[in-house]
């Protein structure tokens, strides 16, 4: 049988979910293996150092610097507030004294008589990570932290933006064909994931930000409208570090597109229920997607559980979707991989998936072809 590797969506009713959650340097881990945790549960600790003051003590009181240890009131490793004394002159007959204060509040690393500055260490950031997903604790990864376990809904966007946040699923559109306007959200849908269907307004979207929305799923969004909502330029597709309070993801992709049938079915039919959202993308190495995952508590009694690690690619009878137009958006089941190259209108030649969309088949570039996971 013909394969071909392609980038690939996942939409997954069923599957087995783990999550690595990882501290930005070595810390504590408060979990155990086996245990269960909740989305807001913290799982691991650490603190960042400090930001690094520099104070040119020898400057400020017009000194050498191979003096300054003569007029340093403080030692290396003492504790200072903001505004506290760092150093002083003696004067002239006591009077006429010129003195140095701490610009923060921090601890002393070092005092130079070469360069004559002192070093100030601020106090140290607290990072905690939390679980993000309901599930149980996998791996424990020693002082770093831990790998969870859920099984469950697992959906992947085209693009999205802001970070992880967590709700229960609100479907407001009444079909993948339908918008989500400013109206349709009020403040009661605080703290939820509202589903949508082939597109949020950019108005829709900061009245989702000013009620506190967790997230939003839809179709489609417009690119221009990112600049207004992120400040700046969208440029390099990296995104997950945006503070938003609403992460938003895109299923399908630019304009009004009209959420695939199976991802509309599968959020529709998770209405009610607790789930968790990230809108970080990186398009580079290392692709990530935007993602929903909806833990199910019972998804173990059923013997459909689908493994991503068996996925191989793309071969015949995969579903795919089309990412170039002609038929951008649009659905297919791959029929044939042709060995052979082929000549495009263009004049090109390159490998071809001949699939079928609604009955009829096409014949599209892999290029321009992405396999969607579907249960």
């Amino acid at each position: 049988m013909a394969h071909s590797y392609t980038p690939g969506l996942k939409v997954l009713k069923n599957t087995k979910i783990l999550k690595e959650r990882r501290l930005p340097l070595k810390g504590s881990v408060s979990a155990s293996i086996g245990s269960e945790v909740k989305p807001d549960e913290i799982i691991a600790r650490t603190d960042l150092p400090g930001n690094v003051q520099m104070v040119n003590v020898a400057n400020l009181l017009n000194v050498d610097a191979s003096d300054i240890k003569q007029v340093m009131l403080i030692d290396v490793g003492s504790k200072i507030d903001k505004n506290d004394l760092l150093a002083e002159t003696k004067g002239l007959f006591g009077f006429f004294k010129s003195n140095a204060k701490s610009p923060v509040a921090g601890t002393v690393e070092s005092i130079s008589d070469v360069t004559g500055q002192v070093v100030i260490r601020e106090a140290p950031l607290p990072v905690e990570i939390d679980a993000y997903i309901q599930g149980s604790v996998d791996e424990i990864i020693e002082n770093e932290g831990v790998v969870i376990e859920s099984k469950g809904s697992f959906i992947q966007g085209i693009f999205g933006v802001g970070g992880e946040s967590r709700g229960k699923i609100k479907v407001l559109a009444c079909s993948r064909d339908s918008e989500i306007t400013a109206e349709m959200i009020t403040s009661d849908l605080e703290g939820m994931i509202l589903v949508g269907g082939n597109f949020i307004s950019l108005d829709a979207y900061k009245k989702a930000l000013a009620c506190n929305v967790a997230g939003v799923v839809v179709g489609g969004f417009n690119y221009y409208d990112l600049e207004e909502v992120l400040g700046y330029t969208l440029g390099v597709a990296i995104t997950g570090s945006e503070d938003l309070v609403t992460s938003l993801v895109v299923t399908e992709g630019y304009g009004k597109i009209q959420m695939g049938q199976q991802t509309y079915n599968l959020l529709s039919e998770s209405n009610g229920r607790l789930a968790s959202i990230n809108g970080a993308t990186q398009i580079r190495a290392g692709v990530i997607r935007p993602e929903i995952i909806i833990p199910i508590s019972d998804a173990s009694k059923n013997g459909n559980e689908n493994k991503a690690e068996k996925t191989i690619g793309m071969t015949d009878g995969s579903t795919v979707r089309v990412i170039r137009s002609p038929n951008f958006g649009e659905i297919g089941i791959v029929k044939e991989l042709p060995a052979e190259l082929r000549k495009m209108e263009s004049e090109t030649m390159v490998r071809v998936a001949i699939i079928d969309i609604d009955g009829k088949q096409f014949e599209v570039p892999r290029s321009n072809l992405e396999v969607v996971e579907i249960d």
